[in-house]
């Protein structure tokens, strides 16, 4: 006894078993309407599609409609319909709550990446104080040594020079020195944290580029951009024959 045996009965049994039981889908019901003219006449019947809007669409089909003329305009409809206008209505929800994690990740990817822009900048003003401050510190240990040198004897000329650079420094150079070290050390500092913080925000932006490609993935589009690429060489043989 063959599958084509069975009584149309048995047939709706089994589909509506499989539809309470979730068993099958809308997918599989119009994968059946294809199949035969007998599947199609059983799969369009409207308990089946009453049992798959009731488990698919739960809180839409208790809620109570607002308005007479909507409810008079879904007794209208059968039950198919109906849910492909709500599944319809879910793609749309889906496709735009899709779009607005796409915008929020991008909204955190600029974000961070102007963050990075800002450490950045930082970065490279505290290395521009911190070379002037050792340049600055290196002048002054020169003027300290010169000063020392005036105390011993020396060439007239060599003399000369070290008086000069002496001269030519009016801040207290003794005072200044300390202040310098204490400015490197804190550059040195400052540079420190600014790439342990530029660091956290380069792994974030990764985790930020990572959620924004998978905001971006569609199984559907990407693999419509990528079969016809697999499918080329099956096209050249149908060609080449």
């Amino acid at each position: 006894m063959s599958a084509s045996d069975l009584p149309d009965e048995l047939w709706a049994r089994i589909l509506e078993l499989g539809a309470v039981s979730a068993a099958l889908g809308f997918r599989d019901l119009c994968c059946l309407a294809i199949a035969s003219r007998r599947l199609r006449r059983l799969s369009l019947h409207p308990s089946l599609w009453s049992s798959l809007l009731s488990r698919d669409f739960p809180s839409q089909s208790q809620s109570q409609p607002s308005s007479s003329s909507s409810f008079s305009q879904q007794q209208q409809l059968d039950p198919k319909s109906l849910y492909k206008t709500k599944f319809e209505r879910h793609k749309l929800r889906m496709a735009e709550a899709r779009r607005r994690a796409v915008y929020e990740a991008e909204g955190r990817l600029l974000a961070c990446r102007k963050r990075l822009t800002e450490l950045e900048q930082s970065i490279c003003a505290e290395g521009d104080k911190m070379k002037a401050a050792a340049q600055e510190l290196d002048n002054l240990e020169r003027v300290r040594r010169a000063s020392v040198a005036l105390n011993v004897w020396q060439p007239q000329v060599v003399h000369g020079r070290q008086k000069q650079l002496v001269q030519q420094c009016t801040v207290p150079v003794e005072s200044r020195l300390s202040d310098l070290h204490m400015e490197l050390k804190v550059c040195k500092q400052q540079i420190a944290t600014y790439k342990n913080v530029y660091n956290r925000e380069k792994l974030k932006l990764n985790e930020y580029e990572e959620a924004l490609r998978r905001a971006k993935y569609h199984p559907l589009q990407n693999s419509s951009q990528t079969s016809p690429a697999v499918n080329e060489p099956e096209a050249k043989r149908k060609r080449l024959k």
